[in-house]
């Protein structure tokens, strides 16, 4: 498996492909990934061009561990297949495929991302993909979807066209979202991937923008799409464990340990009765932390 599949990815900020201006510095902002846009962001008389600018920044920019996905034009296009020649000779991370439906449009693009690797001379395997769910018809497919190819790193929903589709518009307590997001995150949970919430738009609401990532925090999403570094210090405070919450998690990991090998299945940490179901919660909460740079424990 590729290593890089399960990394911390908190925060994925998108990135005009068409304005080098904006890429090529882009890292100091630390969001954990970075996607440049070769999709919605750039006209349709300027895919050439910002694919020159994006490969050009792929291999001249050191972008410090900052992960590099590409959002390549969708499979109605004739653009998206020279954009995954270029996106993996440049040695892109990821692939994220947009308003994808079906696994036949998944396994398409998995075959021309192996043909650019050996083209290119890329290590078989090392350009992961990701998928967004922008539709109905996605959403109901979002097992099949998650389950298509061990390339497949994560998976996030999009509103934009979702919401065009079902009539309605963004509200600020997120419930024209619930059925979505719901049936997203458990398709990528029972597969065993990422996913990722779709972007907030209205950065003059920097209140319920933070309303919505304690949201999906609580929901299990592993982090979010964003359009503007404004928005990065909050999603990864909200989503780096706090001091007490990795405490909590050492002990519970301890215990368990401790009295598996007495064989005591059942016992209380600090009032509260556990069991081995919460070691792998516990486990993820220490690992977050040492992904984020906060952990300081011994274990």
């Amino acid at each position: 498996m590729n290593p890089n599949k399960k990394r911390l990815r908190r925060t994925m900020m998108f990135l005009n492909a068409q304005k080098p201006s904006l890429m090529k510095d882009a890292y100091v902002y630390r969001a954990d990934s970075v996607i440049f846009d070769l999709e919605d962001a750039v006209a349709e008389n300027q895919k050439d061009t910002a694919r020159f600018s994006l490969y050009h920044t792929l291999i001249e920019v050191n972008y410090r561990g900052v992960e590099r996905v590409v959002r390549i034009n969708g499979l109605n296009t004739s653009y998206w297949k020279e954009d995954i020649r270029v996106s993996v000779a440049g040695g892109c991370d990821c692939i994220r495929l947009p308003k994808c439906e079906y696994v036949s449009e998944i396994k398409a693009v998995e075959e021309e991302i192996e043909k650019a690797e050996k083209e290119f001379g890329r290590p078989q395997g090392s350009t992961l993909m990701m998928a967004a769910i922008e539709s109905p018809r996605g959403i109901f497919n979002a097992v099949e979807l998650c389950e298509s190819t061990g390339r497949l790193m994560g998976i996030a929903i999009g509103a934009g066209d979702y919401m065009r589709t079902m009539g309605t518009r963004r509200y600020d307590d997120g419930q024209e979202m619930a059925f979505a997001r719901g049936m997203v995150l458990n398709a990528a949970k029972l597969a065993g991937i990422q996913c990722f919430d779709t972007a907030y738009t209205e950065l003059d609401k920097m209140d319920v923008f933070e309303t919505e990532v304690k949201l999906i925090k609580q929901l299990g999403f592993d982090g979010k799409s964003i359009i503007s570094p404004k928005q990065i210090e909050i999603v990864h405070r909200i989503f780096t464990p706090t001091e007490l919450e990795i405490r909590q998690a050492e002990k519970i990991v301890r215990a368990i340990k401790e009295n598996a090998e007495t064989g005591v299945g059942v016992f209380m940490v600090e009032g509260k009765m556990i069991d081995i179901a919460f070691l792998e919660g516990a486990e993820r909460t220490i690992a977050l932390a040492k992904a984020a740079g906060v952990y300081k424990g011994g274990l």
